[in-house]
C-alpha cells in the first residue's frame, strides 16, 4: 500500500504547499499528513478542495510518499525537485 499525501501551491506567490492533520497548509513536507489506503486518501483529498478556495491554493492533488520513522518523503523525483529545489527555494 503507497501512502500519500495532499500536495498544491499557493496563489499568493506559486510555493508549493502541504496539507497538514490540522488542515493547514505548510511549506515542509515533512508535517504532511499521510493518508494510507484509498479510502483515507480519497477522504484527504476531498478535504484539501473543501479549502481549496477557502485558503488561496489551487490544484491540489495525491502525490506518493515513503514513510521514514512515520514522517513523509516524496517518493517520486518530480515530487522530490517541488518539495527540496532548486526551484521556490528561500535560500
Amino acid at each position: 500500500m503507497t501512502a500519500q499525501i495532499v500536495t498544491a501551491n499557493r496563489l499568493g506567490d506559486g510555493q508549493v504547499v502541504y496539507l497538514t492533520q490540522g488542515g493547514a497548509w505548510t511549506r515542509q513536507v515533512v508535517q504532511a499528513e499521510t493518508a494510507r489506503g484509498q479510502a483515507s486518501a480519497s477522504a484527504l483529498l476531498a478535504r484539501a478542495e473543501a479549502l481549496d478556495q477557502a485558503t488561496r491554493v489551487v490544484g491540489p492533488y495525491l502525490m506518493a510518499v515513503s514513510e521514514e520513522a512515520g514522517v513523509p518523503h516524496p517518493a517520486s523525483n518530480r515530487e522530490v525537485i517541488r518539495a527540496f529545489g532548486p526551484s521556490g527555494r528561500e535560500d
